[in-house]
């Protein structure tokens, strides 16, 4: 298994002998105004530039969509992949917003999925707290079997709640990807992981290593790469708790 952080939570995974793309948030930096009712409004997303180039990203087998906001399918994306590549959708709805972009090979994770020998299954998240997180909407997240890897957990975009402790109960992942930098709103809770949901999801998993996606790359997300480290350093934990740069490779 070979994980690469690309940018925010776009990941290029290569998973016995398969390669899959995960949320493409793929637009030019600085390409749309910061989210509305946010902190930095000064902002302009995406943050940073991508590590690579388009043409490298989208050489994939497949790719995962866990829900349809913008820094996790953007109009880049829908502009640049071929229409006839395999995407997995979280549900029937995504699924049908996905092919009126033009996309023909779609399909839901409802009941999860094959290809070839990998198992694929679908888990559930929550995109925050009370309204807010109601109004986020219905996320996922995916798990990876394989015989000849070791199971990967991607959450998506969800804070520590049940859904991400029953996931690791059902699967025991020996890996798993976080979505970490805390975005919020200018009110209400955050709507991915704070550093204590992330040690949180270690507590509940510390045969794991989990790796920390989505940092530093969108105005509301308040959770900085150093700030992290330096918490999870105390905690004596860099080892087990990974954050990477943005084109940054982990082999497992």
């Amino acid at each position: 298994m070979n994980i690469r952080q690309i940018r925010n939570a776009t990941l290029v995974i290569q998973y016995a002998d398969r390669k899959f793309l995960i949320d493409p948030f793929l637009a030019e930096k600085g390409t749309f105004p910061p989210f509305p009712n946010t902190p930095n409004q000064e902002l302009s997303n995406p943050l940073v530039s991508l590590p690579t180039s388009i043409e490298e990203i989208i050489q994939v087998d497949a790719v995962f969509v866990t829900h349809l906001h913008l820094d996790h399918f953007d109009d880049t994306a829908k502009s640049v992949l071929p229409k006839e590549i395999k995407i997995y959708a979280q549900n029937e709805k995504d699924a049908e917003a996905i092919k009126k972009e033009g996309f023909y090979n779609v399909e839901a994770l409802t009941n999860g999925a094959s290809i070839g020998s990998i198992c694929i299954t679908r888990t559930n998240g929550k995109h925050g707290t009370g309204e807010i997180g109601m109004r986020m909407g219905e996320v996922c997240g995916v798990v990876f079997k394989h015989p000849n890897e070791k199971t990967l957990y991607i959450a998506g975009d969800t804070i520590w709640c049940s859904d991400v402790q029953d996931a690791i109960k059902t699967h025991t992942p020996e890996v798993i990807v976080v979505n970490g930098g805390a975005a919020q709103f200018l009110q209400g809770d955050p709507i991915i992981m704070t550093k204590e949901d992330i040690y949180e999801t270690y507590m509940h998993a510390q045969h794991s290593t989990i790796i920390v996606s989505h940092m530093e790359s969108v105005n509301h997300c308040l959770l900085t790469r150093k700030e992290l480290k330096a918490f999870i350093a105390e905690k004596e934990l860099s080892g087990n708790i990974l954050v990477p740069d943005d084109g940054q490779t982990y082999l497992f």
